[in-house]
């Protein structure tokens, strides 16, 4: 069976079950998302609902999945209505909570809940985590080829981390495609300076959800600039590499408050030498408020962009990207 879900969960757990995992927001985006917001407003969604829960409906209904899982603590507020929508639809729905208070107790009985329902033992769940977390290790390798030998440009290391969710629905398949990258990339010769004037590129950190926006990694080394710290999705490769399975979990720092998320990112700042933080908001989504404290707590040039429909970078954003790093450029 395919299974969809609307964010990271502990994707072990199906893949030990014999099931194909898919992040539904990945084949949302990578489709044609325009559209599939489109076909969501026709729904009846309103205009004023965040873009990737219209279009993971809609990828629900066009791919013909029959089940999702869907995280209804810890992502998205409107999780819990869409999943009363899919069920309306004939969609299975199986619900996945990350507990509040990031309790080792509570989190460990939603994973035996999931367990138990998919009809998998631990021992083979903890099987599929080790082999995960060998592929887990190559992209902790990619992610330090990004930042420290420069070898692998942020929009790279965005679609690589990000797909790090579902493996592409084939760890295997998708190990073997990683290892091909990571030698070509070794062999590179180093991203840090523009190819014209040899000027230092101004090295960025993203923090938030992944964005909506079809070209802003593309954009920025235009402006001889790169992103070097891809928050979310960095913490969808798992980086930590706890010895269980909770443990790992609970250091899955997005589920949680936003404090968890400042102390890692405040470490990485400090790691990969960052000159400036890009912080993106989702259009009407509750993580907005997260900003409010991220920039208190955050001693960088920071610029917070927000995002709507899926589409280019619009020209104000644009313009306000570029004034940014003409900013960090004149602090320099």
């Amino acid at each position: 069976m395919r299974i969809g879900f609307t964010t990271s969960f502990p994707v072990e757990i199906i893949l030990a079950a014999g099931h194909t995992p898919v992040d539904l927001n990945n084949i949302f985006i990578t489709g044609e998302p325009e559209k599939r917001v489109y076909a969501a407003e026709s729904s009846g969604f309103p205009r004023n609902i965040c873009s990737w829960i219209k279009g993971i409906y809609d990828t629900v209904m066009v791919n013909d999945i029959k089940t999702v899982i869907g995280v209804i603590q810890g992502d998205c507020s409107n999780t819990h209505s869409l999943m009363s929508l899919l069920e309306d639809k004939g969609v299975e729905v199986i619900p996945f909570s990350f507990p509040y208070y990031k309790d080792k107790m509570t989190l460990q009985r939603e994973i035996d809940i999931l367990r138990v329902r998919f009809q998998v033992s631990q021992k083979r769940v903890d099987e599929v985590k080790r082999e995960l977390d060998q592929i887990r290790k190559k992209l902790i390798e990619l992610d330090r080829l990004t930042y420290q030998e420069r070898k692998v440009s942020g929009g790279e290391n965005h679609l690589w981390l990000v797909s790090s969710s579902d493996f592409n629905g084939n760890p295997v398949i998708f190990n073997k495609e990683l290892e091909i990258f990571l030698q070509e990339a070794k062999n590179r010769k180093s991203l840090e300076y523009s190819s014209d004037n040899r000027q230092r590129e101004v090295r960025l950190g993203y923090i938030g959800v992944p964005p909506i926006f079809t070209d802003l990694y593309q954009y920025l080394p235009e402006q001889n600039t790169d992103i070097v710290y891809n928050e979310v999705q960095r913490q969808f490769a798992m980086p930590f590499l706890k010895e269980t399975l909770v443990d790992q979990y609970l250091a899955f720092t997005y589920p949680y408050k936003v404090f968890d998320r400042l102390e890692d990112i405040k470490r990485e700042i400090e790691l990969r030498k960052l000159d400036g933080i890009i912080s993106y908001s989702q259009a009407f989504c509750h993580r907005q408020i997260d900003n409010i404290l991220l920039k208190k707590y955050l001693r960088l040039p920071f610029l917070t962009i927000e995002g709507d429909q899926p589409t280019r970078l619009d020209e104000r954003t644009k313009l306000r990207l570029e004034s940014f790093l003409d900013l960090i450029r004149f602090k320099q």
